[in-house]
């Protein structure tokens, strides 16, 4: 189970080699160095995330129809293509923009849609992957792999993006994200060799379901919808920040595009530690515990993100970097802890294709609202560095609702209720059927 581990690890990483240039570097010379409007670069950042109710139906699709008698591996290596294909073609797009702005566009929609449609296959496979070969004892160690394995590669990859493209130049920094999208592509490939065992039979919830038959799947379990709306506000503040801390760094602190890069690499490195603590955590203290130690964390992160720029303190603002990385570290291995329990044996695929879904959401959400209310408030105050502080405000308060609603997470009580109710699939089928 080591190499198992491992291999799913390298899944795990080669999608987010292709995340990190996209989701830091990127978006932080859109807006800084080309002047593109934030709203403008969290539009096109989130729109893949349009597509992520997709994900309940590769999920569900992937349980009944395997390919070669593989139910995953073939899902996994199309969204990695995808993946790869639109961290090539981004920066592209993003220097069209500032000269052709309608085709930047165009060309940014096709790059950004392509990174998405692939994080949603690439994604939803794994976990399922992850979680059948796992085990329910061995789920929380899987996921301490992998998440250790992925920031890993993250700070790894935000050291060496930092190192191409010093000196700045538009070519390096294209030559660097073709390397990235290179190496990203050989790791996903060595971890998909002779990963998952061929078999001839589908899922025992073999069926044809429609995407509203099996959303109301997912919604006539009140310990599901509750928590869904979790991981969407959870998700949209740890994750929404992507593209604006970067910026923040360069507009109040004045930091190049190599220093605000290594933000990634303190921020890994935290997340890192964190994982550690949260695995050695896992038999001791409880799922919901742990999470809720790393929402408290990263809600101060947020808070002393803000004052930084309040009060123009770079330690501040650094030390904000570090408990947003140990809180998103404690998170993650909790929380995806907590997501593998919230399913059931005969549909696997269904329920992590709808976490994945809220996953993908929260992105959206977070991305969208934080650019867009950075612009508005910029716009009203002309003062940038007041528009951010605003921006982690709300973070902030976003992480406060997520952790009340964290109280009301029950497993026992969801997993009593899908297996006192069977036939959820079938009676939502008969009611979405008007014959």
């Amino acid at each position: 189970m080591i190499r198992k581990r491992i291999q799913l690890g390298m899944l795990h990483i080669a999608v987010a080699m292709t995340l990190v240039p996209i989701n830091s570097t990127l978006n932080r010379v859109m807006i800084k160095e080309l002047a593109i409007s934030a709203t403008l670069v969290a539009l096109l950042a989130s729109l893949p995330y349009l597509f992520s109710p997709i994900q309940v139906a590769i999920g569900s699709f992937s349980d009944r129809h395997p390919i070669a008698g593989l139910r995953r591996s073939p899902y996994i290596l199309l969204g990695l293509v995808m993946c790869v294909l639109g961290v090539t073609l981004s920066p592209q797009a993003a220097f069209l923009m500032a000269t052709n702005l309608p085709v930047g566009i165009a060309l940014g929609v096709l790059a950004f849609g392509a990174w998405g449609m692939g994080f949603n296959f690439a994604t939803v496979s794994y976990l399922s992957l992850a979680s059948e070969l796992s085990g329910e004892s061995g789920r929380g160690r899987t996921i301490a792999v992998m998440w250790f394995m992925m920031i890993t590669s993250i700070i790894l990859t935000a050291i060496g993006l930092s190192q191409m493209i010093d000196p700045y130049t538009p070519q390096a920094l294209m030559r660097a994200f073709w390397a990235v999208g290179l190496a990203a592509l050989i790791v996903g490939l060595l971890g998909l060799v002779g990963l998952e065992a061929r078999s001839k039979q589908t899922s025992p919830g073999e069926g044809n379901y429609s995407w509203s038959t099996l959303a109301r799947f997912i919604l006539d379990n009140r310990q599901a919808r509750i928590f869904f709306v979790y991981l969407v506000l959870l998700l949209a503040a740890l994750l929404g920040q992507d593209i604006l801390l970067e910026p923040f760094g360069g507009e109040a602190f004045g930091l190049t595009v190599q220093q605000t890069t290594r933000i990634t690499s303190i921020w890994g490195v935290c997340v890192l530690a964190a994982l550690l603590v949260a695995g050695a955590l896992e038999s001791r203290v409880p799922k919901r515990s742990v999470a809720a130690f790393g929402g408290w964390g990263a809600l101060v992160g947020f808070v002393l993100i803000a004052l930084s720029g309040v009060l123009t303190s770079s330690s501040v603002f650094y030390s904000g970097v570090v408990l947003l990385g140990v809180g998103t570290g404690l998170s993650t291995v909790s929380n995806l802890s907590l997501m593998l329990d919230m399913t059931t044996a005969d549909k696997v695929g269904l329920f992590i294709g709808a976490w994945g879904m809220a996953n993908a959401l929260s992105r959206l959400l977070g991305s969208v609202l934080g650019g867009a209310v950075r612009d508005l408030v910029a716009h009203l105050t002309q003062q940038p560095v007041i528009s951010y502080v605003v921006v982690f405000g709300v973070m902030a308060l976003i992480m406060l609702v997520s952790l009340i609603l964290l109280r009301r997470i029950n497993v026992k009580a969801f997993q009593q209720q899908a297996e006192a109710s069977p036939a959820l699939v079938e009676r939502a089928a008969m009611a979405g059927d008007p014959g």
